[in-house]
């Protein structure tokens, strides 16, 4: 799967828009040389695996220019980085614990010349600072994610779409773990993107409200 697959779920990029999200699977490719960035059986699957997953956040809710988001144990740059590409005027924070995993995200960004992301290694425990959303893929069950978050989230929210909160992307049956947030609500990728791969794919909101 290549690029054009995301050009066709997002038809009105612009030219630079589409120029970064072309270059992406080149650089994750060299950078999978040297370490294992992303799974070794995933890099050929790196478009709909990793980044048009990470853009389904984006058919849940519009990040408004202004808006501050702390992408959480991003990884090797996932969610936040398509995120920053579809959204060039918000603001992307990028913090994961692995000095490695960071060093490849802050290569990635600078080769896309990506000025509204930044990174960092460091836990989000330890995170100074408050943002709007919170955006993360699977790192934790909810409860602990709450917990290791909630002080980073500013109340409030911007007219016009979701308040501010957490969006999350996980898998599986998660009525267990959103028990003790009645205010959550699930969005199912299989509503907006028809590969297989979707089918058990979610995106959990959850409001600032709710994670106090």
């Amino acid at each position: 799967m290549t690029a054009e697959t995301i050009f066709q779920n997002f038809p009105n990029l612009s030219d630079t828009q589409k120029d970064q999200f072309l270059r992406i699977g080149d650089l994750y490719a060299d950078w999978n040389r040297k370490i294992n960035v992303v799974s070794r059986k995933d890099i050929d699957e790196l478009y709909l695996r990793h980044v048009l997953h990470s853009l389904g956040i984006a058919r849940v809710h519009t990040f408004l220019p202004g808006t501050e988001v702390l992408d959480v144990g991003t990884g090797g740059g996932f969610p936040g980085i398509p995120l920053a590409i579809l959204f060039p005027q918000v603001q992307f924070t990028l913090v994961d614990a692995i000095g490695k995993k960071i060093q490849v995200v802050n290569d990635v960004i600078e080769g896309l010349g990506l000025e509204n992301a930044s990174a960092r290694q460091v836990r989000a425990e330890a995170m100074k600072g408050s943002f709007d959303f919170v955006v993360s893929r699977a790192v934790a069950a909810m409860p602990t994610f709450v917990h290791w978050t909630r002080d980073r989230l500013r109340p409030g929210g911007k007219p016009g779409g979701l308040a501010n909160g957490i969006l999350y992307l996980k898998g599986g049956d998660l009525s267990e773990e959103l028990a003790p947030y009645p205010q959550a609500r699930t969005y199912p990728l299989s509503d907006y993107f028809q590969d297989p791969f979707f089918e058990t794919k979610q995106v959990v909101y959850l409001p600032e409200t709710a994670c106090r």
